[in-house]
């Protein structure tokens, strides 16, 4: 497998103008509602911040490598080593703003490659779920949170 060509993908058509869903992704006050718990910062070109997802016990290293007002967030995230790189575009849209996210860089036997890319494509799946509901109705689905709760979770 050409782990290069191997991407994880996800997308949905979010009814608020680029710039509200844009600033839901670089704000953490916002991104708290429908992501991750915790950040230890806003998303800034160059920058290292720390997301946090408190009930997991997890925690994700986030260098900033491209920011392009209410277009396009590139960031390498991961464990120190074992980076991948994200990529959100955000496209106007006659009802609002079409997000893509592409996730890519996995490390690994084919094997492993395959489930880090099922897993990215699900979770990148259910954070744009829960940004819509967040941005259109004002809704916390907690889908990160229930996805996989103390003692029901993956074994």
């Amino acid at each position: 497998m050409n782990q290069e060509s191997v991407i994880a993908k996800a997308q949905m058509l979010i009814r608020k103008p680029p710039a509200a869903v844009f600033e839901a992704f670089i704000n953490p006050d916002i991104t708290t509602q429908f992501w991750f718990t915790k950040s230890s910062d806003r998303l800034e070109t160059g920058k290292r911040v720390i997301w946090q997802w408190e009930m997991y016990n997890a925690s994700a290293l986030v260098d900033v490598k491209r920011i392009e007002p209410d277009k396009r967030i590139v960031v390498e995230w991961g464990d120190e080593g074992a980076m991948t790189t994200i990529e959100w575009t955000f496209t106007p849209h006659r009802d609002g703003t079409f997000v893509r996210v592409s996730n890519w860089g996995f490390k690994g036997s084919d094997d492993e490659i395959v489930a880090q890319v099922i897993d990215s494509t699900g979770g990148f799946t259910f954070l744009l779920a829960g940004l819509k509901a967040w941005l259109e109705h004002g809704i916390r689905l907690k889908l990160i949170e229930d996805h996989a709760p103390a003692g029901l979770g993956w074994g």
